[in-house]
Protein backbone atom coordinates (compact mmCIF):
# COMPACT_ATOMS: atom_id res chain seq x y z
CA UNK A 1 0.00 0.00 0.00
CA UNK A 2 1.66 3.22 -1.20
CA UNK A 3 1.35 6.64 0.33
CA UNK A 4 -1.27 8.80 -1.32
CA UNK A 5 -0.84 12.47 -2.11
CA UNK A 6 -2.51 13.72 1.09
CA UNK A 7 -0.44 11.37 3.25
CA UNK A 8 2.74 12.65 1.61
CA UNK A 9 1.74 16.24 2.32
CA UNK A 10 1.04 15.38 5.98
CA UNK A 11 4.41 13.64 6.31
CA UNK A 12 6.26 16.62 4.79
CA UNK A 13 4.37 18.99 7.04
CA UNK A 14 5.44 17.04 10.13
CA UNK A 15 9.01 16.72 8.90
CA UNK A 16 9.34 20.49 8.31
CA UNK A 17 12.63 20.07 6.48
CA UNK A 18 12.96 23.64 5.15
CA UNK A 19 16.12 25.13 6.61
CA UNK A 20 17.53 21.79 7.76
CA UNK A 21 21.06 20.68 6.89
CA UNK A 22 21.95 17.24 5.49
CA UNK A 23 24.64 15.95 7.84
CA UNK A 24 25.07 12.49 6.33
CA UNK A 25 23.62 10.01 3.84
CA UNK A 26 23.38 6.26 4.49
CA UNK A 27 22.24 3.67 1.94
CA UNK A 28 21.60 0.40 3.79
CA UNK A 29 20.32 -1.37 0.66
CA UNK A 30 19.86 -0.86 -3.06
CA UNK A 31 16.29 0.41 -2.59
CA UNK A 32 16.60 2.37 0.67
CA UNK A 33 18.19 5.71 1.52
CA UNK A 34 18.44 7.65 4.77
CA UNK A 35 19.14 11.38 5.08
CA UNK A 36 20.46 12.49 8.46
CA UNK A 37 19.20 16.05 8.89
CA UNK A 38 19.65 18.71 11.57
CA UNK A 39 17.57 21.83 12.23
CA UNK A 40 17.42 24.15 15.21
CA UNK A 41 18.91 21.67 17.67
CA UNK A 42 16.77 18.77 16.43
CA UNK A 43 18.10 15.81 14.44
CA UNK A 44 15.86 13.72 12.20
CA UNK A 45 16.55 10.63 10.12
CA UNK A 46 14.49 10.73 6.93
CA UNK A 47 13.98 7.27 5.44
CA UNK A 48 13.27 6.97 1.70
CA UNK A 49 12.25 3.54 0.43
CA UNK A 50 11.69 2.67 -3.25
CA UNK A 51 10.93 -1.05 -2.84
CA UNK A 52 7.70 -2.13 -4.51
CA UNK A 53 4.74 -2.16 -2.07
CA UNK A 54 6.91 -0.37 0.49
CA UNK A 55 7.46 2.96 -1.31
CA UNK A 56 7.48 5.77 1.24
CA UNK A 57 9.21 8.68 2.92
CA UNK A 58 9.07 9.18 6.69
CA UNK A 59 11.16 9.96 9.71
CA UNK A 60 12.42 6.99 11.69
CA UNK A 61 13.96 6.42 15.09
CA UNK A 62 15.31 3.01 14.07
CA UNK A 63 19.04 2.57 13.62
CA UNK A 64 20.03 2.59 9.96
CA UNK A 65 22.89 0.12 9.57
CA UNK A 66 25.42 0.64 6.82
CA UNK A 67 25.70 -1.78 3.93
CA UNK A 68 28.67 -4.14 4.08
CA UNK A 69 30.20 -2.32 1.12
CA UNK A 70 29.50 1.37 0.32
CA UNK A 71 26.98 1.63 -2.51
CA UNK A 72 27.49 3.79 -5.59
CA UNK A 73 24.60 6.21 -5.15
CA UNK A 74 25.38 6.86 -1.50
CA UNK A 75 29.00 7.71 -2.28
CA UNK A 76 27.87 10.04 -5.06
CA UNK A 77 25.34 11.87 -2.85
CA UNK A 78 27.91 12.26 -0.10
CA UNK A 79 30.28 13.91 -2.53
CA UNK A 80 27.60 16.35 -3.75
CA UNK A 81 24.95 17.14 -1.15
CA UNK A 82 26.45 16.30 2.23
CA UNK A 83 26.37 19.57 4.15
CA UNK A 84 23.71 21.10 1.89
CA UNK A 85 20.85 23.18 3.26
CA UNK A 86 17.30 22.19 2.31
CA UNK A 87 15.88 25.47 1.01
CA UNK A 88 12.50 24.02 0.11
CA UNK A 89 10.72 20.68 0.22
CA UNK A 90 7.28 20.12 -1.25
CA UNK A 91 5.19 17.73 -3.29
CA UNK A 92 4.70 18.70 -6.94
CA UNK A 93 0.96 19.16 -7.14
CA UNK A 94 -0.67 15.89 -6.15
CA UNK A 95 1.69 13.77 -8.25
CA UNK A 96 3.49 11.93 -5.40
CA UNK A 97 6.79 13.45 -6.52
CA UNK A 98 8.76 15.46 -3.95
CA UNK A 99 11.15 18.20 -4.97
CA UNK A 100 13.83 19.35 -2.56
CA UNK A 101 15.88 22.40 -3.45
CA UNK A 102 19.34 22.12 -1.91
CA UNK A 103 21.92 24.87 -1.65
CA UNK A 104 25.57 24.79 -0.72
CA UNK A 105 28.12 27.53 -0.62
CA UNK A 106 30.62 27.34 -3.46
CA UNK A 107 34.23 26.59 -2.70
CA UNK A 108 36.16 29.82 -3.27
CA UNK A 109 39.28 27.78 -3.91
CA UNK A 110 37.58 25.77 -6.65
CA UNK A 111 36.45 27.06 -10.01
CA UNK A 112 36.80 30.76 -10.72
CA UNK A 113 33.72 32.67 -9.59
CA UNK A 114 32.65 35.76 -11.50
CA UNK A 115 32.09 38.88 -9.46
CA UNK A 116 28.29 38.91 -9.92
CA UNK A 117 27.81 35.14 -10.11
CA UNK A 118 25.76 33.34 -7.44
CA UNK A 119 27.86 32.15 -4.51
CA UNK A 120 25.80 28.97 -3.97
CA UNK A 121 25.55 25.62 -5.71
CA UNK A 122 21.91 24.73 -6.29
CA UNK A 123 20.60 21.17 -6.68
CA UNK A 124 17.13 19.81 -7.35
CA UNK A 125 16.58 16.54 -5.50
CA UNK A 126 13.56 14.58 -6.76
CA UNK A 127 11.92 11.70 -4.87
CA UNK A 128 9.31 9.89 -6.95
CA UNK A 129 7.04 7.72 -4.79
CA UNK A 130 5.25 5.73 -7.49
CA UNK A 131 4.86 2.08 -6.56
CA UNK A 132 6.13 0.61 -9.84
CA UNK A 133 8.49 3.41 -10.87
CA UNK A 134 9.95 4.89 -7.70
CA UNK A 135 13.29 6.63 -8.00
CA UNK A 136 15.56 9.21 -6.37
CA UNK A 137 17.21 11.62 -8.80
CA UNK A 138 19.73 14.40 -8.19
CA UNK A 139 19.80 17.20 -10.78
CA UNK A 140 21.52 20.53 -11.11
CA UNK A 141 19.49 23.73 -10.92
CA UNK A 142 18.50 23.31 -14.60
CA UNK A 143 17.22 19.75 -14.00
CA UNK A 144 20.14 18.13 -15.79
CA UNK A 145 20.48 14.69 -14.23
CA UNK A 146 23.69 14.22 -12.26
CA UNK A 147 22.86 10.67 -11.10
CA UNK A 148 19.96 8.54 -9.89
CA UNK A 149 19.32 5.61 -7.59
CA UNK A 150 18.08 3.55 -10.55
CA UNK A 151 19.63 4.37 -13.91
CA UNK A 152 16.84 4.06 -16.49
CA UNK A 153 17.96 5.15 -19.97
CA UNK A 154 14.52 4.46 -21.47
CA UNK A 155 13.07 7.07 -19.09
CA UNK A 156 16.05 9.43 -19.58
CA UNK A 157 16.95 9.02 -15.93
CA UNK A 158 20.68 8.80 -16.45
CA UNK A 159 23.54 11.26 -16.18
CA UNK A 160 23.42 13.99 -18.81
CA UNK A 161 19.72 13.74 -19.61
CA UNK A 162 17.16 16.38 -18.66
CA UNK A 163 14.66 15.30 -16.01
CA UNK A 164 11.11 16.48 -16.73
CA UNK A 165 9.11 16.83 -13.52
CA UNK A 166 5.40 16.02 -13.73
CA UNK A 167 3.15 18.93 -14.61
CA UNK A 168 0.86 20.41 -11.97
CA UNK A 169 -2.74 19.76 -13.04
CA UNK A 170 -5.02 22.14 -11.22
CA UNK A 171 -8.13 20.04 -11.88
CA UNK A 172 -6.71 17.26 -9.71
CA UNK A 173 -6.95 19.38 -6.59
CA UNK A 174 -10.72 19.06 -6.77
CA UNK A 175 -10.30 15.29 -6.44
CA UNK A 176 -7.99 15.41 -3.43
CA UNK A 177 -10.76 14.30 -1.09
CA UNK A 178 -10.83 10.93 -2.87
CA UNK A 179 -7.52 10.10 -1.16
CA UNK A 180 -8.08 10.32 2.61
CA UNK A 181 -5.28 9.94 5.14
CA UNK A 182 -5.54 6.51 6.74
CA UNK A 183 -6.74 6.34 10.34
CA UNK A 184 -3.79 6.47 12.71
CA UNK A 185 -4.64 8.50 15.84
CA UNK A 186 -6.31 5.63 17.71
CA UNK A 187 -3.92 2.87 16.67
CA UNK A 188 -1.13 1.79 18.98
CA UNK A 189 2.05 -0.13 18.32
CA UNK A 190 1.26 -2.12 21.41
CA UNK A 191 -2.49 -2.51 21.81
CA UNK A 192 -2.08 -2.66 25.60
CA UNK A 193 -0.91 0.97 25.58
CA UNK A 194 -3.55 3.64 26.11
CA UNK A 195 -2.00 6.29 23.88
CA UNK A 196 -1.57 6.20 20.10
CA UNK A 197 1.27 7.40 17.90
CA UNK A 198 2.39 10.99 18.40
CA UNK A 199 2.81 11.70 14.68
CA UNK A 200 1.75 10.26 11.36
CA UNK A 201 5.45 9.69 10.60
CA UNK A 202 5.71 7.38 13.62
CA UNK A 203 2.66 5.44 12.49
CA UNK A 204 3.96 5.07 8.91
CA UNK A 205 7.36 3.92 10.17
CA UNK A 206 5.66 1.27 12.33
CA UNK A 207 3.08 0.23 9.69
CA UNK A 208 5.60 -0.46 6.92
CA UNK A 209 7.98 -2.16 9.34
CA UNK A 210 5.27 -4.54 10.55
CA UNK A 211 2.59 -4.85 7.86
CA UNK A 212 4.16 -4.15 4.47
CA UNK A 213 4.09 -7.09 2.08
CA UNK A 214 7.76 -6.76 1.08
CA UNK A 215 9.92 -5.06 3.69
CA UNK A 216 7.97 -5.63 6.89
CA UNK A 217 9.61 -7.60 9.67
CA UNK A 218 6.96 -10.34 9.33
CA UNK A 219 7.58 -10.69 5.57
CA UNK A 220 11.34 -10.70 6.05
CA UNK A 221 11.13 -13.32 8.82
CA UNK A 222 9.00 -15.49 6.55
CA UNK A 223 11.70 -15.18 3.90
CA UNK A 224 14.27 -16.06 6.55
CA UNK A 225 12.29 -19.20 7.43
CA UNK A 226 12.18 -20.33 3.79
CA UNK A 227 15.89 -19.63 3.34
CA UNK A 228 16.76 -21.59 6.47
CA UNK A 229 14.58 -24.64 5.74
CA UNK A 230 15.75 -24.83 2.13
CA UNK A 231 19.43 -24.69 3.06
CA UNK A 232 18.97 -26.95 6.09
CA UNK A 233 17.41 -29.73 3.99
CA UNK A 234 20.26 -29.53 1.46
CA UNK A 235 22.96 -29.61 4.12
CA UNK A 236 21.29 -32.43 6.07
CA UNK A 237 21.01 -34.47 2.85
CA UNK A 238 24.69 -33.85 2.15
CA UNK A 239 25.57 -34.93 5.70
CA UNK A 240 23.50 -38.10 5.32
CA UNK A 241 25.35 -38.96 2.11
CA UNK A 242 28.70 -38.50 3.84
CA UNK A 243 27.62 -40.65 6.78
CA UNK A 244 26.34 -43.39 4.44
CA UNK A 245 29.62 -43.32 2.56
CA UNK A 246 31.53 -43.54 5.83
CA UNK A 247 29.49 -46.61 6.73
CA UNK A 248 30.59 -48.25 3.49
CA UNK A 249 34.21 -47.66 4.54
CA UNK A 250 33.67 -49.40 7.90
CA UNK A 251 34.73 -52.71 6.35
CA UNK A 252 38.30 -51.46 5.80
CA UNK A 253 39.80 -53.85 8.36
CA UNK A 254 38.18 -56.78 6.57
CA UNK A 255 40.08 -55.85 3.37
CA UNK A 256 43.38 -55.92 5.24
CA UNK A 257 42.43 -59.24 6.83
CA UNK A 258 41.71 -60.73 3.38
CA UNK A 259 45.18 -59.68 2.25
CA UNK A 260 46.73 -61.33 5.29
CA UNK A 261 44.75 -64.53 4.65
CA UNK A 262 45.83 -64.70 1.01
CA UNK A 263 49.48 -64.43 2.00
CA UNK A 264 48.95 -67.31 4.46
CA UNK A 265 47.80 -69.66 1.67
CA UNK A 266 50.57 -71.98 0.48
CA UNK A 267 48.64 -74.22 -1.89
CA UNK A 268 48.81 -73.30 -5.59
CA UNK A 269 45.59 -72.02 -7.19
CA UNK A 270 44.15 -73.56 -10.30
CA UNK A 271 43.91 -71.53 -13.48
CA UNK A 272 40.62 -69.61 -13.78
CA UNK A 273 39.80 -69.79 -10.06
CA UNK A 274 37.78 -66.75 -8.95
CA UNK A 275 37.35 -67.71 -5.31
CA UNK A 276 39.72 -69.29 -2.89
CA UNK A 277 38.72 -70.99 0.32
CA UNK A 278 41.02 -70.86 3.31
CA UNK A 279 40.90 -71.11 7.08
CA UNK A 280 40.48 -67.86 8.98
CA UNK A 281 43.32 -67.99 11.51
CA UNK A 282 41.38 -65.66 13.83
CA UNK A 283 38.10 -67.64 14.02
CA UNK A 284 39.10 -71.05 12.72
CA UNK A 285 36.21 -70.98 10.21
CA UNK A 286 36.41 -71.57 6.50
CA UNK A 287 36.16 -68.36 4.46
CA UNK A 288 35.80 -67.71 0.71
CA UNK A 289 37.76 -64.78 -0.79
CA UNK A 290 37.21 -63.33 -4.28
CA UNK A 291 40.41 -63.10 -6.32
CA UNK A 292 41.49 -62.09 -9.79
CA UNK A 293 42.38 -65.33 -11.63
CA UNK A 294 44.86 -63.45 -13.83
CA UNK A 295 46.99 -62.52 -10.83
CA UNK A 296 49.08 -64.40 -8.28
CA UNK A 297 48.09 -64.71 -4.65
CA UNK A 298 50.67 -62.07 -3.73
CA UNK A 299 49.28 -59.66 -6.35
CA UNK A 300 45.72 -60.26 -5.13
CA UNK A 301 46.85 -59.65 -1.56
CA UNK A 302 48.53 -56.40 -2.69
CA UNK A 303 45.21 -55.33 -4.30
CA UNK A 304 43.37 -55.89 -1.03
CA UNK A 305 46.03 -53.90 0.85
CA UNK A 306 45.65 -51.04 -1.62
CA UNK A 307 41.86 -51.10 -1.18
CA UNK A 308 42.39 -51.09 2.59
CA UNK A 309 44.73 -48.08 2.43
CA UNK A 310 42.31 -46.21 0.17
CA UNK A 311 39.41 -46.96 2.51
CA UNK A 312 41.38 -45.79 5.57
CA UNK A 313 42.44 -42.54 3.86
CA UNK A 314 38.93 -42.02 2.55
CA UNK A 315 37.49 -42.63 6.01
CA UNK A 316 39.77 -40.00 7.53
CA UNK A 317 38.74 -37.43 4.90
CA UNK A 318 35.08 -38.33 5.30
CA UNK A 319 35.24 -37.95 9.07
CA UNK A 320 36.74 -34.50 8.56
CA UNK A 321 34.08 -33.59 5.98
CA UNK A 322 31.34 -34.79 8.34
CA UNK A 323 32.65 -32.51 11.09
CA UNK A 324 32.69 -29.60 8.63
CA UNK A 325 29.13 -30.41 7.47
CA UNK A 326 27.91 -30.48 11.08
CA UNK A 327 29.66 -27.17 11.79
CA UNK A 328 28.02 -25.62 8.72
CA UNK A 329 24.58 -26.76 9.92
CA UNK A 330 25.30 -25.24 13.34
CA UNK A 331 26.42 -21.98 11.69
CA UNK A 332 23.29 -21.96 9.53
CA UNK A 333 21.06 -22.40 12.57
CA UNK A 334 22.94 -19.69 14.48
CA UNK A 335 22.50 -17.25 11.56
CA UNK A 336 18.80 -18.12 11.34
CA UNK A 337 18.31 -17.45 15.07
CA UNK A 338 20.27 -14.21 14.81
CA UNK A 339 17.96 -12.91 12.06
CA UNK A 340 14.88 -14.25 13.85
CA UNK A 341 15.75 -12.29 17.00
CA UNK A 342 16.64 -9.07 15.15
CA UNK A 343 14.04 -6.30 15.67
CA UNK A 344 15.23 -3.82 13.02
CA UNK A 345 13.75 -4.64 9.58
CA UNK A 346 16.56 -2.73 7.81
CA UNK A 347 19.18 -4.94 9.47
CA UNK A 348 17.13 -8.09 8.72
CA UNK A 349 16.96 -7.14 5.04
CA UNK A 350 20.74 -6.64 4.94
CA UNK A 351 21.46 -9.99 6.60
CA UNK A 352 19.06 -11.82 4.28
CA UNK A 353 20.50 -10.15 1.19
CA UNK A 354 23.99 -11.21 2.27
CA UNK A 355 22.90 -14.80 2.93
CA UNK A 356 20.74 -15.27 -0.16
CA UNK A 357 23.16 -13.80 -2.69
CA UNK A 358 24.20 -16.67 -5.01
CA UNK A 359 27.80 -17.77 -4.49
CA UNK A 360 28.69 -16.95 -8.10
CA UNK A 361 27.65 -13.33 -7.50
CA UNK A 362 29.82 -12.92 -4.41
CA UNK A 363 32.84 -11.31 -5.98
CA UNK A 364 36.19 -11.91 -4.37
CA UNK A 365 38.44 -8.93 -3.97
CA UNK A 366 41.44 -10.99 -5.10
CA UNK A 367 42.20 -14.09 -7.17
CA UNK A 368 43.26 -17.41 -5.68
CA UNK A 369 42.58 -18.65 -2.16
CA UNK A 370 42.89 -17.02 1.23
CA UNK A 371 43.18 -18.30 4.78
CA UNK A 372 42.96 -16.52 8.13
CA UNK A 373 44.84 -18.42 10.82
CA UNK A 374 45.28 -17.04 14.33
CA UNK A 375 44.99 -13.49 13.00
CA UNK A 376 47.46 -14.01 10.11
CA UNK A 377 46.24 -13.66 6.53
CA UNK A 378 47.62 -15.97 3.81
CA UNK A 379 47.04 -15.55 0.06
CA UNK A 380 47.62 -18.39 -2.39
CA UNK A 381 48.03 -18.11 -6.17
CA UNK A 382 47.47 -21.39 -8.02
CA UNK A 383 48.71 -20.50 -11.51
CA UNK A 384 50.72 -17.87 -13.36
CA UNK A 385 47.77 -15.52 -13.82
CA UNK A 386 46.81 -15.58 -10.13
CA UNK A 387 50.46 -15.27 -9.08
CA UNK A 388 50.93 -12.20 -11.26
CA UNK A 389 47.66 -10.53 -10.17
CA UNK A 390 48.42 -11.06 -6.47
CA UNK A 391 51.94 -9.78 -6.90
CA UNK A 392 50.87 -6.67 -8.79
CA UNK A 393 47.85 -5.54 -6.80
CA UNK A 394 47.39 -7.37 -3.49
CA UNK A 395 50.70 -7.56 -1.64
CA UNK A 396 53.20 -5.03 -0.32
CA UNK A 397 56.94 -4.92 0.29
CA UNK A 398 56.96 -6.30 3.83
CA UNK A 399 54.71 -9.26 3.00
CA UNK A 400 56.38 -12.67 2.93
CA UNK A 401 56.64 -14.66 -0.32
CA UNK A 402 57.14 -18.46 -0.51
CA UNK A 403 57.76 -20.75 -3.49
CA UNK A 404 59.15 -24.26 -4.03
CA UNK A 405 62.59 -24.70 -5.56
CA UNK A 406 63.05 -26.39 -8.94
CA UNK A 407 59.32 -26.86 -9.56
CA UNK A 408 56.69 -24.65 -11.10
CA UNK A 409 53.77 -23.78 -8.85
CA UNK A 410 51.80 -21.22 -6.94
CA UNK A 411 53.02 -18.25 -4.95
CA UNK A 412 52.03 -18.04 -1.30
CA UNK A 413 52.05 -14.73 0.55
CA UNK A 414 51.79 -14.06 4.28
CA UNK A 415 50.54 -10.53 4.92
CA UNK A 416 52.85 -8.65 7.26
CA UNK A 417 51.80 -7.30 10.65
CA UNK A 418 53.56 -4.23 11.98
CA UNK A 419 56.15 -5.05 14.62
CA UNK A 420 55.53 -8.81 14.42
CA UNK A 421 57.53 -11.71 13.00
CA UNK A 422 55.68 -14.49 11.20
CA UNK A 423 55.35 -17.41 13.68
CA UNK A 424 56.88 -20.75 12.73
CA UNK A 425 53.48 -22.45 12.72
CA UNK A 426 52.13 -19.92 10.18
CA UNK A 427 55.29 -20.27 8.10
CA UNK A 428 54.81 -24.06 7.99
CA UNK A 429 51.15 -23.61 6.99
CA UNK A 430 52.21 -21.34 4.13
CA UNK A 431 55.01 -23.72 3.12
CA UNK A 432 52.66 -26.71 2.97
CA UNK A 433 50.27 -24.71 0.79
CA UNK A 434 53.14 -23.74 -1.51
CA UNK A 435 54.11 -27.40 -1.94
CA UNK A 436 50.51 -28.58 -2.38
CA UNK A 437 49.84 -26.07 -5.17
CA UNK A 438 52.99 -26.95 -7.10
CA UNK A 439 54.34 -29.77 -9.25
CA UNK A 440 56.20 -30.98 -6.14
CA UNK A 441 52.95 -32.11 -4.48
CA UNK A 442 53.93 -35.80 -4.60
CA UNK A 443 57.70 -35.36 -4.44
CA UNK A 444 58.07 -36.03 -0.71
CA UNK A 445 60.57 -33.83 1.14
CA UNK A 446 60.73 -30.52 -0.69
CA UNK A 447 62.96 -27.44 -0.65
CA UNK A 448 61.42 -23.97 -0.64
CA UNK A 449 62.71 -20.45 -0.43
CA UNK A 450 61.10 -17.39 1.06
CA UNK A 451 61.79 -13.67 1.21
CA UNK A 452 59.99 -10.36 1.48
CA UNK A 453 58.07 -9.11 -1.57
CA UNK A 454 60.34 -6.05 -1.75
CA UNK A 455 63.25 -8.36 -2.61
CA UNK A 456 61.55 -9.82 -5.69
CA UNK A 457 62.54 -8.59 -9.15
CA UNK A 458 60.63 -9.34 -12.33
CA UNK A 459 62.55 -11.32 -14.92
CA UNK A 460 63.10 -9.14 -17.99
CA UNK A 461 61.12 -10.54 -20.93
CA UNK A 462 60.27 -13.56 -18.77
CA UNK A 463 56.99 -15.45 -18.56
CA UNK A 464 54.03 -13.94 -16.76
CA UNK A 465 54.50 -13.88 -13.00
CA UNK A 466 58.16 -14.99 -13.08
CA UNK A 467 60.28 -13.27 -10.41
CA UNK A 468 63.89 -13.46 -9.29
CA UNK A 469 64.30 -13.41 -5.48
CA UNK A 470 67.18 -11.98 -3.49
CA UNK A 471 68.06 -12.24 0.21
CA UNK A 472 66.01 -15.43 0.26
CA UNK A 473 66.12 -18.04 3.01
CA UNK A 474 65.81 -21.79 2.61
CA UNK A 475 63.17 -24.06 4.09
CA UNK A 476 62.93 -27.83 3.74
CA UNK A 477 59.71 -29.60 4.68
CA UNK A 478 57.94 -32.89 4.31
CA UNK A 479 54.28 -32.23 3.42
CA UNK A 480 52.09 -32.62 6.49
CA UNK A 481 48.72 -34.22 5.64
CA UNK A 482 47.21 -33.30 8.99
CA UNK A 483 48.17 -29.66 8.54
CA UNK A 484 46.77 -29.59 5.00
CA UNK A 485 43.56 -31.24 6.23
CA UNK A 486 43.20 -28.50 8.85
CA UNK A 487 43.70 -25.81 6.19
CA UNK A 488 41.18 -27.54 3.92
CA UNK A 489 38.67 -27.52 6.78
CA UNK A 490 39.18 -23.79 7.28
CA UNK A 491 38.60 -23.19 3.58
CA UNK A 492 35.37 -25.19 3.50
CA UNK A 493 34.04 -23.50 6.63
CA UNK A 494 34.84 -20.08 5.11
CA UNK A 495 32.79 -20.97 2.01
CA UNK A 496 29.63 -21.08 4.15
Amino acid sequence: MSLNCNEINLILQELSLEGAFIQDIIQPGYDTLALYTYKEGSAKTVLICTSQNSVRINSTSRKITKNEKPLRFMEFLRSRIKGCRISSCEQIGLERVIKMTLTQKKDSEGDDILENAPSFEIYNFYIRLWNNAANVILCDEHDLVLDSMYRRPEKYEVKGEVFIPPAVIQEKYAEADKFPVREWNNITENQSEASGFNTFNEYIDWWYSEKSSSLSRAALLEKNEKWYLSNLSKREAALKNLEDKLESFSQAEKLKHYGDLLLSVYTPIEKGTKNIECEDFETGNKISIIINPQKTLQENAADYYRQYKKAVNGREELERDIQIAKAQINNLTAEYEKIKNEKNPVKIEQLLRKNTTPAQQKKKSHPGLDYTINGWYILVGRNANENDELLRHHVRGEDLWLHVRDYSGGYVFVKAQKGKTVPLDILLDAANLAVYYSKARNAGTTDLYYTHVKYLRRAKNGPKGLVLPTQEKNLCIKPDKARLAKLDSLQKEAEF
